[in-house]
């Protein structure tokens, strides 16, 4: 069966990632500038990497530098979108999935009116994408919220977070709703247990009175309220909207079929379902219920938290997928990282140079699980593979390696649509380089198009043409039949 027609194929990015211009036009400081390179950290110590401290974010308010906050300068996207859409354009791209810097409107996220200079940049990025019809899949959060509300408020553990989150969500549905059809609250919510500070602003030297475990679970609860308020407010304001929800999709295998290891991945499985079925299924699932009663968590809520949920879930479900987990009671095996989580390494799948298992068919098993589960539209927002390109003498970058992982990765998809998924788009990450996430690093890069920087910002922010990027021009001319 092949793709739909109007299929949307394309690429995706975030603003803290790219954009750069982190003190330029009146934009505040957000989480994301608090993030530095740690070149002596070992790549797969995720706590290391994003552990934030309230001394080090006093630290980042005094540095004015950006060689150390490689999420501070990105990689200029804020002054070269013209030429990086144009280059998307030229692949063919339909669409592409961008972040709103929240502090571009809302420096300190507390002000009585928006930046009009924020506003202003992200409509005519708006504008440049609809000269090349390529559709924008907007992320309203995505690791980028105002530092200054995680200072004062300790992030979204404060409730005063839902209503300052939906006053940022009604000036971009206002502002931007004419270019925008396609929504995301939150990118890959379920994360906040992960990297608290990185998702949701919350510092554990900061939970006076509660432990960070219930911090991270209240400030769940206050992002599914807020989700569930934007979406009825998206509707409302654009006719024709559609607001989905984001999960990381982080399908675990048992080890063995020992049963305590096929206990543990059914655990695993069903933990990352739960934050997709709050906001598709409109309330908390009863194991996830059970769960916080034994660990003695109560969430707070006011009275039509839980009618809110129910009423206004999201239209569809995005997901990233990179990699699949192994999970054993065996606590000697070999461990391997993969998208900020740890599991046990599965002899079966080769690995990249970050130890993140390479599992096309997990992909499929992904689609098959959520079509079956949520009956809803799907999209695969992030799918990539992080790899150090080289740039031959002659100025090429012969990136071999990520063509197949891709061809492996499609390949899959179409015989998943074929099986009777219900897919619209698929959005790779990421179709140009720019900073990692969990590990601030140039180096570690996905694109198709090359940028010419290193770790600490040295380079000409040149854009070339990668291999892989004629290889995926290809693809989207033949709407993914022609994969060679």
């Amino acid at each position: 069966m092949p793709l739909r027609k109007d299929f949307l194929w394309g690429g995706a990015i975030a603003a803290n990632q790219v954009e750069g211009a982190w003190n330029i036009d009146d934009k505040g400081m957000s989480v994301a500038d608090v993030a530095t390179f740690k070149p002596h950290v070992d790549v797969k110590d995720y706590k290391a990497h994003n552990t934030v401290t309230s001394e080090m974010i006093a630290q980042a308010r005094n540095d004015s530098e950006i060689e150390w906050y490689p999420k501070r300068r990105g990689i200029d996207f804020y002054h070269k979108y013209k030429e990086d859409i144009q280059l998307f354009a030229e692949m063919g791209f339909k669409a592409l999935r961008i972040s709103i810097a929240w502090t571009r409107l809302f420096p300190n996220g507390e002000e009585a009116e928006a930046n009009e200079a924020g506003i202003a940049f992200y409509k005519n990025v708006f504008k440049e994408l609809k000269k090349y019809d390529i559709e924008p899949i907007v992320t309203l959060s995505h690791y980028e919220m105002p530092l200054a509300l995680s200072e004062k408020y300790n992030g979204w553990v404060d409730r005063k977070l839902v209503d300052l989150f939906v006053n940022y969500s009604e000036v971009c549905f206002k502002e931007f709703g004419e270019y925008v059809k396609y929504w995301l609250t939150f990118n890959e919510i379920d994360s906040v247990g992960r990297h608290p500070f990185t998702t949701a602003g919350i510092v554990e030297d900061k939970c006076i009175g509660y432990t960070l475990e219930e911090a991270i679970y209240q400030a769940l609860h206050h992002q599914y309220v807020a989700a569930a308020r934007a979406t009825k407010l998206c509707h409302e304001l654009i006719s024709g909207s559609q607001m989905g929800c984001m999960l990381t999709k982080l399908t675990t295998y048992p080890n063995t079929c020992k049963p305590e290891d096929v206990l543990l991945s059914l655990e695993s499985n069903l933990n990352n379902y739960s934050h997709a079925d709050i906001q598709l299924f409109g309330e908390y699932p009863t194991l996830y219920k059970q769960q916080l009663k034994n660990k003695g968590i109560t969430i707070q809520k006011e009275a039509e938290d839980d009618t809110l949920l129910k009423q206004y879930t999201a239209d569809y479900l995005a997901f990233s997928y990179y990699m699949s987990r192994t999970e054993s009671s065996d606590p000697t095996l070999e461990q391997t990282s993969g998208n900020t989580i740890m599991g046990v390494k599965n002899p079966y799948l080769p690995s990249t140079e970050w130890g993140w298992q390479i599992d096309p068919v997990g992909l499929k098993i992904s689609l098959l699980e959520l079509q079956d589960r949520y009956n809803v539209p799907l999209i695969i927002v992030e799918n990539g593979m992080g790899a150090k390109d080289e740039v031959t003498s002659d100025g090429k970058i012969h990136d071999s390696y990520r063509i197949d992982y891709m061809k492996q990765h499609i390949k899959e998809i179409r015989e998943a649509v074929d099986a009777g998924v219900d897919l619209f788009g698929y959005t790779s990450w990421a179709p140009i380089d720019l900073i990692s996430v969990s590990t601030s690093q140039m180096s570690k890069r996905y694109g198709y198009i090359y940028v010419d920087q290193d770790d600490l910002g040295n380079g000409t922010l040149e854009r070339r043409k990668k291999d892989s990027f004629y290889w995926y021009q290809q693809v989207i001319e033949s709407n993914g039949q022609n994969l060679d």
